[in-house]
């Protein structure tokens, strides 16, 4: 008798897994019997009402335009700086020092400098955040463009491909998988960053109004509006980035 391999149902296991920390939840919450540990059901009921009658859709949305502009930024400038670094030995040695540097400053220094040194605004908050990320996107790629097969590229060279089409149909293919875990690393780390950045310089956003449930040990308001984005973030990363992780890696099976 054959046994059902676990990773040919993904998504039943995932919708089990769930729903057995929803239960889990809803058990502490009714051992707790406290305002600080709200059940799900008033959780849920809270974010309906902040959806219909209130302003968490508008919050919602400042909080994907900041991830969204900060997670191209960085994606684009960090993807471009560490490609180049793997394959010129010159310019790595040039920027290695400053990767270090921003790898190791707290995200959080990064975010009080900015706003103290170029005001409270939105392109100061897109940028402190897209700092933070480029680096680690930098590291990734730079290691990706040291695996390039340098046949790829002679081949390229000797039928005369041009830098775009070498670009194209040679590189790029190539660096597909470390681009993919850097978007699928960047995201992540991205949206944890935003809300820090929100709380502390921006008056719109989910990092604002958890400061603001915060101020008033509103724990229910601080999880609905917690898990509305955080729903939104697992949304993306099952519908888009899992799938594109999967379509760069299947040269491997």
């Amino acid at each position: 008798m054959t046994l059902p391999r676990p990773d040919r149902h993904p998504l039943a296991l995932s919708l089990t897994s769930a729903l057995c920390l929803i239960l889990l939840w809803q058990w502490g919450a009714w051992q707790a019997q406290s305002n600080l540990l709200p059940t799900p059901l008033a959780v849920f009921e809270f974010a309906r009402t902040a959806v219909v009658d209130g302003d968490l859709l508008e919050h919602l949305g400042a909080t994907l335009r900041r991830v969204t502009l900060a997670f191209v930024i960085a994606m684009l400038v960090g993807g471009t700086l560490g490609s180049l670094m793997g394959r010129f030995k010159t310019l790595n040695a040039i920027l290695d020092p400053w990767l270090i540097l921003l790898l190791n400053i707290p995200a959080l220094v990064i975010i009080i400098l900015a706003f103290v040194w170029f005001g409270l605004n939105e392109t100061t908050a897109v940028i402190a955040i897209a700092l933070n990320k480029i680096p680690n996107v930098m590291v990734i790629l730079r290691e990706g463009a040291r695996t390039l097969d340098p046949d790829f590229r002679e081949m390229a060279q000797s039928f005369r491909l041009g830098w775009r089409k070498t670009l194209v149909y040679v590189t790029l293919p190539q660096l597909l998988p470390y681009i993919a875990v850097a978007a699928r690393s960047g995201l992540a780390l991205i949206w944890k960053i935003v809300l820090v950045v929100e709380l502390l310089g921006r008056n719109d956003g989910i990092g604002f109004m958890l400061h603001t449930y915060f101020q008033l040990f509103d724990v229910t308001g601080i999880l609905a509006y917690s898990l509305s984005f955080i729903l939104v973030m697992l949304g993306i990363e099952y519908a888009l980035l899992q799938p594109l992780e999967r379509l760069a890696n299947r040269w491997r099976r």
